[in-house]
């Protein structure tokens, strides 16, 4: 019975702990972000804008993203926070979703354009002859685990 016990709580402990590592890995080596006045004078050639909300129906309590992104003609500009993960990409999307099922259903209509990699601000640099008309919002991404953190329409 002793070894029974001791091998549910051992096991226990080390899932907790691989749980715990996979949370806290990217908030320890996470690159220090940009400064608020890069992302101001970042901020000052955009074309289009918009708001990442925390309450969307795909987002949740692990998987959130609060702030305003910016589109200039060669940049995405994020002014907000995003719940720490590993792998998150922001992708320009053809139409609005708000879950992982919205957005799985275009993904391969959508443009990644890059790494997110902090997650206090960021600023990417969008891929060449990026045409933003083809485009309506944005979304971020956690491609390892293939969750959906937030998203913004900046187009109707």
């Amino acid at each position: 019975m002793k070894k029974i016990l001791l091998l549910i709580t051992h096991a226990g402990a080390l899932i907790v702990g691989v749980a715990l590592g996979i949370y806290m890995l990217p908030i320890l080596v996470e690159p220090e972000g940009p400064a608020a006045e890069a992302i101001t004078a970042s901020q000052s050639g955009a074309l289009f804008s918009t708001e990442f909300k925390r309450d969307l129906k795909g987002s949740d309590f692990l998987h959130w993203g609060e702030g305003r992104l910016t589109l200039s003609a060669s940049q995405a500009v994020f002014d907000g926070e995003l719940s720490p993960g590993p792998d998150y990409y922001l992708y320009l999307v053809p139409k609005f979703v708000e879950d992982e099922a919205g957005f799985l259903e275009i993904k391969s209509q959508s443009l990644q354009v890059g790494s997110v990699k902090t997650f206090g601000g960021f600023i990417l640099d969008l891929p060449p002859n990026t045409d933003l008309q083809q485009y309506s919002a944005a979304v971020v991404w956690c491609e390892r685990f293939g969750e959906f953190i937030s998203a913004g329409q900046f187009r109707n």
